[in-house]
C-alpha cells in the first residue's frame, strides 16, 4: 500500500526540514527540543574539554615528533563529534545537512600526506570551532530550559523553538559542508592520487611489456645475427637458415613494437576518430562485436582515449571472462557528456570488486569526472555504461 501526502504535510524528500510552528500545547516535537537542550550543556562540556586539551597539549608538543601527529589527530577527532552532532540535531530537531566529503589520503597515500591532508582539513577545524563555541551556549540553554520548566512552563515551547533555532543554525552554518568549491577541492586532490597511480601502473606495463616482449627477442635476434656472421663463410648454408630464422624474428618483435605501441595510443585513434579505433578494437575481439558510434564531431584527445582504452579493457574482459555469443558497443553524445555502453550475453555475475579490472577502470573515468555502472545479473546479460565529460577538440587544441 502506498501512503500519500496531504497538502498540509511536507515530504521530507524535497529538503524541507523546518519544524512544524511552535504551539502553546506540547507536541511530539517540542519534547525533542526540550531534551536537546537540556543535553547540550553535557555533550558542549565534553566537547570543549576534548577541544582545550587536545589544541593545549598539541600546541605544548609542537617542538616534538609528537605534536604535529597528535594535531592531525585532534582535527580527525573532531571530525567524529562534529558526526555525532550532526545526527543528534537530525533526530532532536529535523536539520538534515549533508556529511562533509571524506578527508583526501593525499598524493601517494603515505602517513606523510595523510597527516599534512588532515591538518589543513577545514571541516575539522570548524568542527573544533564548534566545540569551543558550544560550553557557553549549553550553560544558557541548560539554565533557561531548566528554569522555564518550572517558572514559564505555557511559554516554554516558544523559548525552546527560539533556542533550538540558534542551535539549527550552528549546526547548518560550522557542521555542514562548506561551499561546492571546498567539495570539488576534495575530490580533485582524491583523484589526483588515482591519476598519478594508474598512470604509474601503465608506465610499469610498459615496462614489463619492452623488457619480456620485444626486448627479449632483439636480444635472442642479435646473438643470432652474431652466430649466423661465424659460419658465414665455414658453413654457408647454416648460416643462411640462421638469417632466414633472424628475418622471422625481427617480423615478431616489429609486430610486438607495434601492438605496444596500440596500447599506448593507437595511430587509428590519432587518425581517423573514435568510431574507426572502436571498430579496429572489435574485429579483435573473439566475440563477434557491433559498433554504432553516433558522434558528429570529435571530443578532446584525453576524452577520446580514455573512451578507447576502456572500451577495450571491457572487450578484453568479454573475450576472456564472459563465454559470451554476441556482444555490442554503442557510443553516443548527449548534451556535455559522452556515454558509451558495452553490452553482451555472457554468463553475467561481473562486479566493480570481481577482480576483472573493472574498478580500476570505475578509479580512471572517476578521475576526471567520469561515471561507470556495471549491470551484470548472474546468468546474463552484461551491460556496462561508462559517461564522460565532453570537451570539443577545438578547445584543447
Amino acid at each position: 500500500m502506498t501512503a500519500r501526502l496531504s497538502s498540509t504535510e511536507t515530504d521530507p524528500a524535497d529538503g524541507d526540514d523546518r519544524p512544524p510552528p511552535a504551539r502553546f500545547a506540547y507536541t511530539a516535537q517540542t519534547w525533542k527540543e526540550i531534551a536537546h537542550l537540556l543535553v547540550n550543556l553535557p555533550v558542549a562540556l565534553l566537547g570543549f574539554t576534548y577541544a582545550t586539551v587536545a589544541l593545549v597539549a598539541s600546541a605544548g608538543l609542537t617542538i616534538t615528533v609528537i605534536g604535529l601527529p597528535l594535531l592531525a589527530a585532534t582535527l580527525l577527532g573532531a571530525r567524529l563529534l562534529g558526526r555525532l552532532e550532526r545526527r543528534r540535531a537530525r533526530a532532536l530537531l529535523g536539520v538534515r545537512v549533508d556529511e562533509p566529503s571524506r578527508l583526501p589520503r593525499g598524493l601517494g597515500g603515505g602517513l606523510l600526506p595523510r597527516m599534512w591532508a588532515a591538518m589543513k582539513d577545514p571541516v575539522g577545524w570548524r568542527n573544533l570551532l564548534y566545540d569551543v563555541i558550544r560550553l557557553p551556549w549549553g550553560i544558557v540553554t541548560f539554565t533557561v530550559t531548566v528554569t522555564s520548566l518550572f517558572v514559564l512552563w505555557p511559554v516554554l515551547p516558544f523559548i525552546a523553538r527560539g533556542l533550538t533555532n540558534v542551535d539549527r543554525a550552528m549546526v547548518r552554518g560550522l557542521l555542514s559542508p562548506s561551499d561546492e568549491l571546498e567539495r570539488r577541492i576534495a575530490e580533485l586532490e582524491s583523484d589526483r592520487g588515482v591519476v598519478v597511480d594508474t598512470a604509474a601502473a601503465d608506465l610499469r606495463r610498459i615496462e614489463r611489456d619492452l623488457h619480456d616482449g620485444a626486448q627479449a627477442r632483439l636480444v635472442n635476434l642479435a646473438m643470432g645475427l652474431g652466430l649466423a656472421k661465424e659460419k658465414l663463410l665455414e658453413d654457408p648454408d647454416t648460416a643462411a637458415a640462421m638469417v632466414e630464422e633472424a628475418h622471422g624474428e625481427v617480423k615478431l618483435a616489429l609486430q610486438e613494437l607495434r601492438d605496444l605501441a596500440r596500447g599506448i595510443h593507437p595511430a587509428v585513434l590519432t587518425d581517423r576518430g573514435l568510431d574507426a579505433a572502436l571498430s579496429s578494437v572489435a574485429s579483435r575481439c573473439t566475440v563477434p562485436v557491433k559498433v554504432t558510434a553516433d558522434l558528429e564531431s570529435r571530443p578532446a584527445a584525453a576524452i577520446e582515449g580514455i573512451a578507447y582504452f576502456t572500451v577495450s579493457e571491457l572487450l578484453q574482459n568479454i573475450s576472456k571472462h564472459s563465454a559470451a555469443r554476441t556482444a555490442s558497443v554503442e557510443v553516443w553524445r548527449s548534451a556535455d557528456r559522452l556515454l558509451i555502453q558495452v553490452w553482451d550475453d555472457g554468463r553475467g555475475g561481473a562486479r566493480l570488486d570481481g577482480g576483472s579490472g573493472m574498478r580500476g577502470l570505475a578509479d580512471r573515468l572517476g578521475a576526471v569526472d567520469g561515471l561507470f555502472v556495471v549491470d551484470s545479473p548472474v546468468g546474463g546479460p552484461t551491460t556496462v555504461t561508462a559517461e564522460l565529460p565532453w570537451r570539443d577538440r577545438a578547445e584543447t587544441a
